[in-house]
């Protein structure tokens, strides 16, 4: 029978594995558990402060973004209506230029002609004092001084006036 002692159950043995796995248990729960858990607990802290971080600089950069494309909105509508100014001022500068430079060549124009017409005058004058020479010294061959000079010169100039208010 000497089996038998090998299969006998020894029930103080049994409570004393018993009470050394509760107290292992008690032992690993608060020296290793417990630790790891608020290792575990801070790791989850950080992280769900990381993503809420994350999250506001998201909306953060969001705001921004939306506040630059309005900025960048009102930029090229300003810089629109900058080359729209600038436009019309040139436009408006560009006439004006036109203008002043018609009424100066209106001006020099008008100078040219005036100055053409008394050179014209003083031409037809020249002409005519010396259709008054010539026609004197002519008549004075041919009539060989009958009739004076001046008499002559006054004769010549009337009919001369005369021809010359007939022509303009």
């Amino acid at each position: 029978m000497q089996s038998l002692d090998v299969i006998s159950v020894n029930v103080w043995q049994i409570l004393f594995s018993l009470a050394n796995l509760l107290l292992l248990f008690i032992l690993i729960k608060k020296l290793l558990f417990k630790p790891v858990k608020n290792v575990l607990d801070k790791r989850q802290e950080t992280l769900d402060e990381s993503y809420k971080a994350a999250a506001e600089a998201n909306a953060e950069a969001q705001k921004n973004r939306e506040e630059l494309e309005s900025k960048l909105a009102g930029a090229n509508e300003r810089a629109d209506e900058i080359i729209r100014t600038a436009t019309d001022n040139a436009k408006f500068r560009g006439e004006k230029i036109i203008e002043e430079a018609q009424e100066r060549a209106d001006g020099i124009i008008r100078v040219a002609q005036t100055e053409a017409e008394l050179e014209r005058k003083k031409a037809a004058d020249s002409i005519k004092h010396e259709i008054v020479e010539v026609s004197s010294a002519l008549s004075e061959k041919m009539l060989e001084r009958e009739i004076n000079t001046e008499d002559h010169r006054a004769l010549i100039d009337s009919f001369i006036e005369d021809i010359g208010d007939g022509n303009e």
